[in-house]
């Protein structure tokens, strides 16, 4: 009897890799999607900024503990650091959400590479590139300019609210960073953290609808929770670069579902500091990409 032969591990390998490499920027893809899909969401949803962190991080951390083995290890000081700093990211998004419009909220906490910039050398010793410090002066314009707009006492508030989210984004990013593959337990638990820390003033909010509570139950398992997870899958085989620009899906959709689903308009200002701040991002993605492929290449010329 004759037996098929096995093709060697090699070549499966250079199979999966190939496979990853074509599916993975799809991955990044559809987790950025989801991720613009929280503006719109918590707009329609009634119930207060703290009920609505309080449910979507309690299911995101079910839903990662769940189907990350990874995410369900005991956190040692460095984890719960990044975890109190996650924490505080997804909390005063949703309160800055609640206060001024969604595009107001995301741009003004995608100013976090900005914050990354002041912090990395003081966090981590990492000395800013050229194109860093060159893309500083562009995020801090974008996000004077979003005061300019008329804004009313809790508009100006749910802006600050969204800047602070910044800061507690780039301490989240430098935490991540630093804790390398051990990074899924600090987003459980930072999402455990969330929801207990939410969780007395959730208390005093209003009664939720069923709608409520299908909307919530979106935002865990879908915007928070399964776009983790794709992002985490997609990242594996995407270049760095890559996977930055794709991930600026984001800020991009984020308005665009609300003006559509909840009729929400930015300002004239927040669109200006908003592109202002896209373009500083793009800025600061792809100028160490093009100084590398610059030195790389014969003559000192972009290949």
């Amino acid at each position: 009897m004759r037996t098929r032969r096995r093709p060697p591990t090699h070549v499966n390998d250079e199979h999966s890799d190939s496979a990853g490499r074509r599916t993975g920027p799809w991955f990044i893809l559809a987790a950025a999607t989801l991720w613009s899909t929280a503006g719109a969401a918590i707009k329609l949803c009634s119930l207060s900024g703290w009920q609505i962190n309080f449910g979507r991080s309690a299911v995101a951390a079910l839903f990662l503990a769940a189907f990350i083995p990874g995410a369900r290890r005991r956190p040692d000081r460095s984890v719960a650091w990044v975890a109190v700093a996650y924490a505080f990211t997804v909390l005063l998004f949703v309160l800055a959400n609640k206060q001024t419009t969604s595009a107001n909220a995301i741009f003004l906490q995608d100013t976090a590479p900005l914050w990354v910039l002041l912090l990395s050398p003081v966090l981590l010793g990492e000395r800013p590139t050229r194109g860093e410090l060159l893309s500083a002066p562009l995020f801090l314009v974008g996000l004077l300019l979003f005061f300019l707009d008329q804004l009313s006492p809790g508009q100006a508030a749910g802006n600050v609210i969204a800047v602070a989210s910044g800061v507690a984004f780039a301490l989240c990013i430098l935490g991540l960073r630093k804790l390398g593959s051990r990074n899924v337990a600090a987003i459980v638990w930072g999402n455990a953290l969330a929801s207990l820390m939410s969780l007395p003033m959730a208390l005093r909010g209003p009664a939720p609808t069923v709608r409520d509570l299908g909307i919530v139950l979106f935002l865990g398992l879908f915007q928070l929770g399964a776009s983790y997870a794709l992002f985490a899958r997609g990242v594996r085989h995407t270049p760095a670069v890559e996977a930055s620009l794709l991930a600026l899906v984001e800020p991009v959709l984020n308005p665009v579902w609300t003006f559509l689903l909840a009729g929400e308009r930015p300002g004239p200002w927040a669109i200006r500091g908003g592109a202002l701040i896209l373009a500083a991002t793009l800025w600061r993605t792809l100028a160490p990409w093009i100084e590398g492929r610059r030195r790389g290449a014969p003559g000192g010329s972009a290949g």
